[in-house]
């Protein structure tokens, strides 16, 4: 049965179908709400809980204290509405970017980037311009009605095809699907643009971006799309992985900050292989930054990656001066599903 849930402040009314999130249903309507990792462990998506009553499909959401639901919180990602609903959102206003559509797209290529990341290339019908920020993202639609989320990794002025990097993770269906089974021509349905990661064109601060494994994808989007608007700020990118191997887009990034001397680039592995015979730095990312910068205050900071990468960052970069209100970030996180198949077996 489809519920009403009223957003303060400002009265805003929206529906949400049955099987809908709160989050999905404003995302529908083209609320900007905030949110990331839309799994329940970023926390971004909090909001209070002042008339109602929600429940959680697949469990109370493990980012959510006693003290949290104590107070009202609930996580906007997976809480859906038992009954007419209001809430107090952090944030709440017309998107500024391009309606939320649902579309389908055809599977143009697919290329193994590393030994665990499969490039995939989609291409939109004729009518279906998408009209995204560099550093949004895109729902697949799944048959059963899941969705999977990924970042667009090519710009908006590149954006006759569409460029996704899709990690393998255990237990993972639908990355296991596009490892195995899927091939150019097939079809898939999609929704887009989502998401709250851009960089704010109202600053003209130095840019911190620090990315985590395929947490790349959107801040190489980002950063095309910076070079393509000849945008004068400085910027310096640390790119975290485990060893060599993993560093599938190292070239493409090398040749950037090579051509643009506003951008440094600081490629980090944490468990090099013997065999890389790596000479560059090696270590946590987040700690990278701190051992190059005692002063963070004067930047605009950008995290994408794993959270346990993005809890470190803010908890280590705030004691050096991150102002809270200049980070913005896309904590990537397994779906519920998958992160109740990966508890489960051990």
């Amino acid at each position: 049965m489809n519920q009403t849930v009223t957003i303060q402040p400002g009265g805003i009314e929206i529906e949400v179908l049955e099987g809908e999130t709160v989050l999905e249903a404003g995302l529908r309507r083209g609320l900007s709400l905030p949110h990331s990792c839309r799994s329940g462990s970023c926390m971004a998506c909090i909001a209070t809980l002042t008339r109602g009553e929600v429940f959680y499909r697949h469990g109370p959401p493990l980012g959510l204290s006693e003290a949290d639901k104590s107070a009202g919180r609930l996580l906007m990602c997976q809480a859906e509405a038992a009954g007419p609903l209001e809430i107090e959102a952090m944030t709440v206003a017309a998107a500024g970017v391009a309606a939320l559509k649902r579309l389908p797209c055809r599977v143009e290529k697919l290329e193994k980037l590393c030994h665990d990341v499969m490039g995939l290339w989609l291409r939109l019908p004729p009518i279906g311009h998408l009209g995204f920020r560099a550093g949004q993202y895109l729902d697949f639609v799944l048959p059963d009605g899941d969705h999977r989320s990924f970042s667009i990794a090519n710009p908006p002025h590149d954006a006759d095809m569409l460029e996704l990097h899709v990690r393998r993770v255990p237990n993972g269906a639908f990355s296991e699907f596009v490892f195995e089974e899927l091939r150019p021509r097939q079809l898939l349905r999609m929704m887009g643009p989502l998401g709250n990661f851009y960089v704010r064109g109202e600053s003209m601060r130095p840019l911190l971006m620090v990315a985590g494994g395929t947490g790349i994808a959107p801040i190489q989007s980002m950063l095309l799309d910076l070079v393509h608007r000849k945008d004068p700020r400085p910027v310096v990118l640390y790119w975290g992985v485990r060893a060599r191997r993993d560093l599938y887009r190292h070239e493409l990034l090398q040749a950037l900050a090579d051509a643009n001397s506003g951008l440094k680039y600081v490629p980090v592995l944490s468990e090099p292989a013997e065999s890389d015979n790596w000479s560059g730095r090696v270590g946590l990312v987040h700690e990278a930054v701190l051992d190059d910068h005692e002063e963070l205050r004067e930047f605009d900071v950008y995290l994408s990656g794993p959270p346990p990468m993005i809890d470190a960052a803010r908890d280590a970069f705030s004691p050096r001066g991150m102002r809270e209100e200049r980070l913005y970030f896309d904590a990537f996180d397994f779906s519920p599903r998958v992160q109740a198949a990966l508890e489960s077996s051990g």
